[in-house]
């Protein structure tokens, strides 16, 4: 076909990343989701059966600011990278979704980042702090669970310090699967862009 090229195509072609861009996107995505897993399924649950439960809360108090901090930057320039290569009015519904996904991504990790994950480290602080005292600290996995019980039933300010501990670990949590699952959607979005591997 000769002549003028129609608007959508000259539009899209336009608009195409460059490689680099898109080998940038996918290693962002790919290193938070990875990174993700990772603390979340594995080096969790293997720290917790296996270490002393105040070290294993003080290792996680360390980290967590760093992870907490390195998702939110990975949701933040995925969306970048994202709207960089898809201008707002030339926007499909697959990539309004997409775009949906990503400040899904950002505010939940923005969330645990100021509020639910800070909160939870600085209430785990407070938890040992009052277990040492009473010599509780050092047991390993499971056997960690009936002297803390006996301490929340004899000691009514431990267990308020649990309830909310509790609490802001369960929504830190729902924040970090939330962000599991939009860039593992994510990742899908693009694995179905490819044409080849």
């Amino acid at each position: 076909m000769t002549g003028p090229v129609p608007i959508q195509h000259a539009m899209a072609s336009d608009t195409e990343p460059s490689n680099a861009i898109k080998l940038l996107h996918l290693l962002v995505l790919s290193t938070s989701w990875g990174m993700q897993v990772w603390v979340t399924f594995v080096a969790g649950f293997v720290m917790s059966r296996h270490l002393p439960r105040h070290t294993f809360g003080s290792i996680q108090r360390e980290l967590f600011p760093y992870y907490f901090h390195i998702s939110s930057t990975c949701a933040f320039l995925s969306l970048t990278l994202f709207a960089m290569s898809h201008p707002s009015e030339q926007l499909s519904q697959e990539h309004k979704t997409q775009t949906i996904i990503f400040l899904v991504c950002i505010a939940a990790s923005v969330l645990n980042t100021q509020c639910f994950g800070r909160a939870a480290s600085e209430l785990v602080a407070e938890l040992q702090r009052v277990e040492q005292s009473h010599g509780l600290g050092q047991e390993l996995g499971l056997a960690a669970r009936e002297p803390r019980r006996q301490l929340r039933a004899s000691d009514p300010a431990y267990r308020r310090l649990a309830r909310s501990f509790a609490l802001h670990h369960a929504l830190s949590s729902l924040c970090n699967l939330l962000c599991i699952l939009c860039n593992g959607l994510s990742l899908q979005h693009l694995a179905a862009q490819l044409s080849a591997l």
